[in-house]
């Protein structure tokens, strides 16, 4: 029983510090996703932070556009960085448009 219980308790703990050393995800930020379309251009904008103590960048959507030369945004993406625990995160939001 008591090998049962220590096996969980790894199985628990692995499971919530799963990324904690090094993540890097992509997800969708538009919700209506039924008859996307990219376009023909992509930008990029982004933020950082160190330590929890200091952060700097704009992710905005219009930084993004922006960068992209974008004048329509079709859709959106985020994309997260994160390396130990935080320690160094980067969130970079992506657009695609014309």
């Amino acid at each position: 029983m008591n090998s049962r219980r220590t096996a969980f308790a790894i199985v628990a703990v692995a499971f919530l510090l799963a990324g904690c050393l090094y993540s890097n995800v992509v997800a969708p930020l538009s919700t209506d996703l039924n008859k996307t379309t990219l376009g023909m251009k992509e930008g990029r904008a982004s933020n950082h932070s160190v330590l929890w103590l200091v952060s700097w960048g704009d992710a905005g959507v219009a930084a993004a556009a922006k960068n992209g030369g974008l004048t329509t945004v079709n859709h959106m993406d985020v994309k997260i960085q994160n390396i130990l625990f935080g320690l160094y995160t980067k969130e970079t939001t992506i657009v695609y448009g014309d």
